[in-house]
C-alpha cells in the first residue's frame, strides 16, 4: 500500500513539475526583460568557471537538468537560475520531432 502512495506522490509531482515549467515559458515570452536578465545573469554567472556554450547545444529538459545542479552546487539564487533558464530556452531554437 505504501508503495501506491509513494507512486501517486512522483506522478502528482511530475504533473505538477510539468505544470510549472509551461507556466514558466510562457511568463518568459510575455516578460523580454528575463530573457535580457537570462543572458547577463548567464554570461556572468556561469562564464566564471566554464566556457559558455551554445544554447542549441543543449535541449530545453537537459538545459533545466544543468540549471538545477549548477543552484545547488554554485549556491544560484532561484530567481537568477529562472531568468537564465528563460533565456537558455528562448535561444535553443529546439526542433520538435514527430
Amino acid at each position: 500500500m505504501k508503495i501506491v502512495k509513494y507512486i501517486m506522490a512522483a506522478a502528482l509531482l511530475t504533473s505538477v513539475s510539468a505544470v510549472m515549467a509551461v507556466e514558466a515559458a510562457e511568463k518568459a515570452k510575455k516578460d523580454p526583460a528575463q530573457l535580457m536578465r537570462g543572458a547577463k545573469s548567464w554570461a556572468a554567472t556561469c562564464g566564471r568557471c566554464h566556457n559558455i556554450r551554445s544554447p542549441k547545444d543543449l535541449t530545453d529538459e537537459e538545459w533545466e537538468v544543468s540549471a538545477t545542479h549548477m543552484r545547488v552546487r554554485a549556491n544560484l539564487p532561484g530567481d537568477v537560475v529562472r531568468d537564465i533558464v528563460a533565456f537558455l530556452k528562448a535561444s535553443n531554437n529546439e526542433k520538435v520531432e514527430d
